[in-house]
């Protein structure tokens, strides 16, 4: 991941919430990843993503920023769950759109960024609450990624 174009991006001071800026066309919107443990043995932490309200400082998983720097803002993440898994460890990472559109569309960007996503992580995908090493062309309700 370390290839790929991102952004530069703050940690707050657990390491479980993290932002940084979109820059685009339509402007310059702030962006909030947040980890929240919800599973342990194994232990999964859930990946929140998306537009940071400005209003209650919340995340908003259903703007549409439509800013044309998806894979730059799909490589930021990556480079929090690589931060985030210094300070707690190589744990499970599970992530799922907020509508399945939006889960396709994480889907083809892992599948466009495979080749560079699978040198630092496992990817798997849970389809019909079954988990399989990820594949492309395969449509998957979620997914669950480890760093190596």
């Amino acid at each position: 991941m370390m290839h790929l174009e991102s952004y530069d991006y703050k940690a707050g001071k657990d390491f479980q919430e993290f932002s940084f800026y979109s820059e685009g066309p339509n402007g310059k919107i702030k962006k909030k990843i947040i980890y929240s443990k919800f599973q342990d043995d194994p232990t999964i932490y859930n990946l929140a993503f998306g537009d940071e309200s400005s209003v209650d400082g919340e995340i908003d998983d259903k703007a549409v920023t439509d800013n044309k720097d998806r894979d730059i803002v799909l490589a930021t993440v990556a480079k929090t769950i690589n931060n985030f898994c210094d300070h707690f460890g190589n744990h499970l990472i599970y992530a799922k759109g907020s509508t399945p559109a939006r889960t396709r569309l994480y889907q083809m960007s892992i599948s466009r960024l495979y080749a560079e996503i699978s040198m630092d992580f496992d990817v798997f995908g849970i389809k019909d609450n079954e988990l399989y090493t990820f594949q492309n062309n395969v449509n998957y309700d979620s997914f669950l990624i480890k760093r190596k």
